[in-house]
């Protein structure tokens, strides 16, 4: 007799400017293993508050767009059923959207380092953690900074 299928991992990536980082794709193919996994990654369309006021959103979502876009092509590089989109520039409102139509097994939120992280200084991991009955990873990535004397 065979086996019944094992139901489809879901994990549910949330990452703004640090996506896409190769850490980010060596935690996920880590993670999926050798169970079928399916990947969501949703990158936060990130505006400034002057261009968020004047309703001049284009070019936030157009980069965000291109931000997943790539991390889904490593991804499915990888081997990994990879699909992307782009969320809400509140990344508490862009897990709750992703979560109503993808009911994910893990988030896993990738941030840069404390003190170079508005994600951070806002708690978002731990409204996250208290908001979501789902296990949450946080991974820091230090993909898509500014070195110091190069501003």
């Amino acid at each position: 007799m065979d086996a019944a299928p094992q139901p489809r991992r879901r994990i549910l990536v949330i990452a703004n400017r640090t996506c896409p980082c190769p850490a980010l794709a060596d935690e996920v193919q880590r993670r999926a293993q050798d169970a079928a996994t399916t990947v969501l990654v949703v990158a936060p369309a990130l505006n400034s508050r002057v261009r968020h006021w004047v309703s001049d959103v284009d070019g936030a979502v157009a980069q965000a767009h291109g931000r997943v876009m790539a991390a889904v092509d490593e991804l499915r590089s990888r081997g990994l059923d990879a699909h992307g989109e782009v969320g809400d520039a509140d990344p508490l409102l862009a897990i709750d959207d992703a979560l109503a139509l993808f009911p994910a097994d893990e988030i896993i939120v990738v941030t840069h380092p404390p003190k170079q992280s508005n994600w951070l200084e806002h708690g978002l991991i731990e409204k996250a953690t208290r908001r979501f009955d789902v296990p949450l990873v946080h991974l820091v990535s230090e993909y898509g900074l500014v070195p110091a004397g190069a501003r």
